[in-house]
């Protein structure tokens, strides 16, 4: 019975993109070496974790080699922004999904000398 379940486990293959990041979210009390077995990268008994960073990495759409997204999302997500021609600047969903913003939240802009400061404000008064 032992040898069923090891044939069973090689035959699984490592989570990957969306999946392998929803996985490592509701496995957040394990270790990384733990997260990385149960979403697949463990191979005869040792766990890769350099092949479970670098999923990490892809599923985020970063590349160390280098190479292009080709999601054909267009840009990656840097911390620059410029002034478009029409004098606006665009902070980007990414940074307000990462700050967990939502639609209608306001901020009170404060402006130094060159640079501009975004106050959130709410609703604690």
């Amino acid at each position: 019975m032992a040898k069923k379940t090891a044939a069973k486990k090689q035959d699984i293959q490592p989570l990957v993109g969306k999946e392998l990041l929803n996985k490592i979210k509701s496995l957040s009390h394990l270790s990384k070496r733990e997260k990385a077995k149960e979403c697949g990268y463990e191979i005869d008994g040792r766990v890769n974790l350099s092949s479970f960073m670098s999923a990490i990495l892809e599923a985020k759409g970063i590349s160390l080699d280098g190479e292009v997204n080709g999601d054909g999302r267009g840009r990656e997500a840097t911390y620059r922004v410029k002034v478009h021609k029409n004098g606006q600047i665009v902070i980007g969903a990414t940074y307000t999904e990462k700050m967990e913003l939502q639609t209608g939240d306001e901020f009170e802009i404060k402006l130094g000398y060159k640079h501009i400061h975004l106050v959130q404000i709410t609703d604690d008064a």
